[in-house]
This record gives structure tokens, C-alpha cells and sequence, in this order.
């Protein structure tokens, strides 16, 4: 699979409002209480499409992310102009993956019929809970039953959906979590995303915590927690291919193996990243993260960067180490050698592989076990130094 996509190329769409801020949540995303000029913003996304093309042309699409924010406050007829306007300006493969994050109101929902008209072919559904009171503790606008019924709306209008929840959330039990999970795998047809609650800076969770009037798990119920989301998911057909999103075989997010397989894509939108081969360097793109503030710059210059580096071999190197060693694959590690210059550390290697955090495949793979994964990023760290 890993060489199967090795002229992959993704678009990322940002779409930066929502109704209301979750207090966990430190995405770049806004609440704006006047209504949002529609037509204005889709024009801004045409033309920084059009100027991230003429920039790195010839490309052929085969992924398309609407992130956010909330995507689902689109209008349909938005988010298929978007889809027009990236058609217009690379190829598409006729076979692409095009994923839309929706939250699971009864509102969104009914727009589900219209988005999949429009060109989507895949949601992302931020259920977050099936547990009415942590979705309110999680400022989550929708019923543990109003997600439920938006995912039977997913199920009925698009083959591929995938939902995600949090966990290891305050007062949270091993038999609680335990039981939601089940739940969830039964409404689930091929994907899930599984994150541990984390506190985040300059969060209201993060007040909250550092107050003491927040509680997580412990570190002990935390990894208890941890190991029974791998065990039941893998039980049950769907085991991690990624740290924190597991999937049947076959069915992984393409949009997001394309980041963590370290390819090509470009960011459109506010506060959008990129990634692009221009030159022969890998440029590292971002976009101004105020709405406004992007939506002026792209009207006066046709274009939202605010950053546009190129990245030193052993910066490119040490991404691709980072983000490849969260797959479940692993990485190639020819490859790591190709991007940096030089090889990765046998000794160090050696001695991670002696203490049962990474393997060696016969294909050369070098994988973090499940054994390392609670310790990803030290394990990086060892292996990037």
C-alpha cells in the first residue's frame, strides 16, 4: 500500500467558523455572530486555489479534506463550487476521496442529501460522546441520540463516514468507556477516530484544570483506557492504523495518509498548512489564520500566505519521521536516508528494538510496535537525534 500512492496529492479546504467553541479546542476556529458572506469567502477560496495551482501545476488530485471549523455551515452549493474550482485548476482523479467534517445536529444533517450531490463522497462526523452529560461538559451543541440519528442520515447517503470521540474524559470509568465503545463500533461501517482527551494551552479546559475544578484520569487509568480501545477495536475488525484512528483494511482516511506518508498537498483557506515541491524543494505553506485578515489579503494580493519556507533536507526528514512513525506501517527508512543525507542510527535503533518499542520488517519497514506507541514521541525524539 505504502508505494501504491506514491504520486498522491491532497487539498485541504479550511473553513474556520463554527456556531459556538468547544472548550478543549484550540484549532483555529470562530464564532462570528452576524451572518458570514458566503459569496465573498467562495470567491477568496477560488482564487487561492487558482494562485496555489499556477504554483505547483500538473498535479492530480486524490484526496480533498473539508476541515474546519464546522464545514457542515456551508451551504451545498458552496462547498461544489470549491469542488469546480479545484477541478478547474489540477486533474482530479475520477476515483478521489472527498471528506467533509460535519457536526451531527439534526440541521446539518438534513444538508448531508446536498453534499453528496455537490461531489462529497465521505463525512467525518464529530460525535465526540454517546453520553449526554460529557457532551454537555464537552460544550457539544447536539444529543448523544441527535448524533446517532446524523449518523443513520451519513449511513443512508454516503458508502464511506467515520465518526470520532474523545475519551479519557473527567471521571470517566474503564466500564463506562468500555461500554460506549461497543456502542459506537456498532454504528460504526468502517472507521473511527479514538483521541484521548488532552488539555490544551490558552484553553477554558485548560482554566479549568489548572484550578483543580477539571479532573482527568490519572496517568495508570489513562493507559488502562488506552489499552482497552486497542483491544475491543481490534476484536472487532478495526484496528489502529494510525495512533488514534483505527479502520477496517482497505478503509483508512487516504486524505490523512497522504499527511502522515509525508506527500504533497496544499492548504486553502484560513490558517490553512501546506506542503508543495516547488523548485525542487519542499515548501512549507501557511495561510493567515484570521478570517477576515485572509479573506482581505487574498482580495488585494489573490493569495493568504503569511509563510512560505522551504525546508532543509533534515527538516523534511525528521517530518517525515515524525508523521510516518504514527502509522501503524511504519516507514522505510531508504527513504528517511534519501530526504536527509544520512542514515538513521543503528545503535539507536537497536537499542529501541532491545527495549520492544520498534521492529524491523523483512521489507526493511521500520515500525513502532504497540508497546511504543503510548511513548511515540520520545521514541521519535531518540530516533531524530
Amino acid at each position: 500500500m505504502r508505494n501504491a500512492d506514491a504520486e498522491a496529492f491532497g487539498v485541504y479546504v479550511h473553513w474556520p467558523f463554527c456556531l459556538s467553541k468547544c472548550p478543549y479546542c484550540d484549532f483555529n476556529s470562530h464564532v462570528r455572530h452576524a451572518a458570514i458572506d458566503e459569496p465573498r469567502f467562495l470567491r477568496a477560496f477560488e482564487a487561492e486555489i487558482a494562485a496555489t495551482a499556477a504554483r505547483a501545476p500538473g498535479r492530480t488530485v486524490t484526496s480533498i479534506f473539508f476541515g474546519g471549523g464546522t464545514p457542515s455551515l456551508m451551504q451545498p452549493a458552496t462547498t461544489g463550487a470549491i469542488l469546480d474550482a479545484i477541478a478547474k485548476n489540477w486533474t482530479v482523479d475520477p476515483a478521489a476521496e472527498v471528506t467533509l467534517e460535519a457536526n451531527p445536529t439534526s440541521v446539518e444533517a438534513t444538508r448531508f442529501r446536498g453534499y453528496r450531490a455537490a461531489g462529497v463522497n465521505r463525512v467525518s462526523l464529530g460525535v465526540q460522546s454517546l453520553d449526554d452529560a460529557s457532551l454537555k461538559e464537552l460544550g457539544r451543541m447536539h444529543t448523544a441520540q441527535e448524533a446517532l440519528d446524523a449518523v443513520a442520515v451519513a449511513r443512508t447517503n454516503f458508502e464511506r463516514y467515520s465518526f470520532d470521540l474523545i475519551y479519557a474524559r473527567p471521571r470517566q470509568t474503564p466500564a463506562q468507556w468500555e461500554a460506549e465503545l461497543r456502542r459506537a463500533i456498532g454504528e460504526a461501517a468502517e472507521h473511527l477516530s479514538l483521541y484521548m482527551l488532552t488539555i490544551e494551552p490558552d484553553t477554558p479546559f485548560a482554566t479549568l484544570h489548572k484550578a483543580g475544578k477539571l479532573v482527568t484520569p490519572d496517568d495508570d487509568t489513562s493507559r488502562t483506557l488506552y489499552d482497552l480501545t486497542q483491544e475491543i477495536c481490534a476484536n472487532a475488525g478495526l484496528p489502529a492504523y494510525e495512533v488514534s484512528n483505527h479502520a477496517r483494511p482497505g478503509a483508512e482516511c487516504r486524505h490523512n495518509l497522504v499527511y502522515w506518508r509525508a506527500h504533497e498537498y496544499a492548504g486553502i483557506g484560513p490558517g490553512a498548512h501546506g506542503r508543495l515541491d516547488i523548485g525542487g524543494k519542499r515548501h512549507a505553506t501557511m495561510t493567515d489564520k484570521r478570517p477576515e485578515t485572509w479573506l482581505m489579503r487574498v482580495e488585494s494580493t489573490g493569495h493568504g500566505l503569511v509563510t512560505d519556507d522551504p525546508l532543509l533536507p533534515e527538516e523534511r526528514a525528521d517530518e517525515f519521521l515524525l508523521m510516518g512513525l504514527r502509522l501503524a506501517e511504519g516507514i522505510d527508512p531508504a527513504r528517511y536516508t534519501a530526504l536527509s543525507g544520512r542514515a538513521l542510527d543503528v545503535g539507536r535503533i537497536d537499542m529501541l528494538a532491545a527495549q520492544g518499542f520498534v521492529t524491523r520488517d523483512r521489507d526493511g519497514s521500520l515500525r513502532v510496535t504497540p508497546a511504543g506507541f503510548p511513548v511515540l514521541d520520545a521514541v521519535v525524539a531518540d530516533l531524530a537525534a
